[in-house]
């Protein structure tokens, strides 16, 4: 008889466990879809908040997928409008930038052209201390 209630005890303190646990809709609706990776407290971007001065405001990607009305649909994130999104990592906060900075950069806005054509693209901010003083 105890043996019964021994092989009982574990699905039901998964059970309790799961159920007790706060969820995000935006992590669970997400979570399946985001790339290898890439992570929902990711900044994308940082503007100067208008409330108080000198401090910034970090956009993640949390965020901007709300923002775009995203949602999981065989297997791969879309906007609102259906259209699949794709995120690219940009570059350009060197502290003491290469030679070829200017080059670099070209071929970074040239990829970001093609990209856009196809996708709705996230850009993930180089900068994701937020602080808007690093960025070039």
């Amino acid at each position: 008889m105890e043996r019964e209630n021994m092989n009982v005890i574990p699905p039901l303190l998964l059970m309790i466990l799961f159920c007790s646990v706060p969820t995000d809709g935006v992590t669970d609706r997400f979570s399946g879809c985001l790339p290898h990776g890439v992570g929902l407290e990711e900044v994308v971007s940082s503007s100067a908040a208008k409330s108080v001065v000198g401090a910034e405001k970090k956009v993640t990607i949390r965020e901007a997928l709300r923002q775009l009305n995203a949602r999981c649909k065989r297997g791969k994130l879309v906007d609102g409008k259906g259209r699949e999104i794709y995120f690219f990592r940009l570059i350009g906060c060197w502290g003491n930038p290469p030679e070829d900075y200017e080059e670099q950069l070209a071929k970074q806005q040239q990829a970001l052209e093609r990209l856009r054509k196809k996708y709705t693209v996230v850009e993930i901010s180089c900068n994701q201390t937020g602080d808007l003083r690093l960025i070039n």
